[in-house]
């Protein structure tokens, strides 16, 4: 229909291909929020030294990567192209959605900012008891990604805004529910520690790049309505289904590999600390003994 050239697809007057403002609202109120309570933080939070801690320029550039992501996600005409074209976008869309903006946004928060709302929190977690737990995360994020990569509900989600709403709202959630653990802007009463968090970690990027897989090595076309939509770029519905796949699979490891990363760099930092406190505790002389009267 409009040829194999990317720019032709994304500038042709296709009322399917656009940019979409309407997320742009429930977006600016999450940007509004958060600058407010940011402002305050730095307030709240700056010691005797001057300096703030917990509200710097690494949450400050955390939250503008993970807006720029729902933009992308949601704003740009990636959502038509995904829709009405291409299954790889789609899935570039839902990694945008349900893995790296919420990462980026968890990332963003840190106890000072989060102090208003500690509180209310900790009595969510309280009241969920055992659900409140870092596997429920995982079951969450696992169960709701498996669930809408099933044929007929991802079909329903495409043919069905508020089907597709949902879809895009369960994505966002599971990301906010695997990435909690790890990030803990407020700390857990249940925390991962040592290596069990390499195994949360592993079991929740290696379990969905196991789908990631399965799509990108599929003969078999599973979602119906692409074998229906125009093709461009020269990619077939089987070809596209494989590209969305690696697409899911490259992202899955990648995350698996930084999340390792820092999570190792975070304990060597603490290792040496630990040691640090140590030798001044065996270099402090010796409390004075007491006189007897």
């Amino acid at each position: 229909m409009f040829g194999d050239d990317p720019v032709t697809v994304l500038l042709a007057a296709d009322p399917q291909i656009h940019w979409d403002l309407l997320p742009l609202a429930p977006i600016s109120v999450l940007v509004a929020i958060y600058v407010r309570r940011f402002r305050r933080a730095r307030s709240e939070g700056r010691g005797r030294d001057g300096r703030v801690r917990g509200a710097g320029a690494a949450q400050a550039a955390a939250f503008a990567a993970g807006v720029a992501a729902l933009v992308g996600a949601l704003v740009t005409p990636l959502d038509g192209l995904g829709e009405d074209y291409l299954f790889s976008a789609h899935m570039l869309q839902h990694v945008l959605l349900g893995d790296i903006a919420p990462a980026l946004l968890l990332l963003s928060l840190s106890r000072l900012i989060m102090r208003p709302v500690t509180r209310r929190l900790m009595g969510v977690e309280r009241a969920l008891g055992r659900l409140a737990s870092p596997w429920t995360g995982i079951a969450l994020w696992i169960g709701l990604m498996y669930l809408w990569h099933v044929p007929a509900m991802y079909d329903a989600a495409l043919r069905n805004p508020v089907i597709h709403l949902v879809e895009h709202a369960s994505f966002f959630t599971a990301g906010l529910a695997v990435w909690w653990p790890l990030i803990s802007p407020v700390p857990m009463r249940r925390r991962l520690s040592g290596l069990a968090t390499v195994a949360y970690i592993g079991a929740a990027k290696f379990g969905l790049a196991a789908l990631g897989l399965y799509l990108t090595w599929s003969n078999d076309l599973l979602y119906e309505h692409y074998a229906e939509v125009p093709r461009i770029w020269g990619l077939s519905p089987v070809s596209d289904q494989n590209a969305g796949g690696a697409i899911m699979m490259v992202e899955q490891s990648f995350t698996f590999v930084i999340a390792l990363v820092v999570l190792f760099a975070a304990m060597l930092t603490q290792s040496e600390a630990d040691e640090s406190r140590r030798e001044r505790l065996e270099d402090a002389p010796p409390p004075p003994r007491p006189t007897s009267a």
